[in-house]
């Protein structure tokens, strides 16, 4: 039976695994779902991480005096 979803095999250390496991069956899910939505969650908390550094960044650097209203950016459109 083939599948529409890509695979991944990732090996874990035990207590990673249990972990897994643990979370997944007081889920009621299969551990491959709960893997997927750690997953998830790591890769969106990876990208907030990322982006509030450029926030950041682009804070430090910004300059009111040179800065577009917003009648001057409508005008623009």
């Amino acid at each position: 039976m083939s599948t529409k979803n890509p695979r991944i095999n990732v090996v874990v250390e035990k207590p990673l695994y249990d972990a897994i496991k643990g979370l997944a069956h007081s889920e009621g899910i299969s551990m491959s779902l709960k893997t997927r939505d750690l997953l998830r969650n790591a890769l969106e908390y990876s990208e907030d991480c990322l982006l509030t550094k450029i926030a950041e960044y682009r804070e430090k650097s910004f300059n009111r005096k040179k800065a577009f209203t917003h009648k001057q950016i409508l005008k623009l459109k």
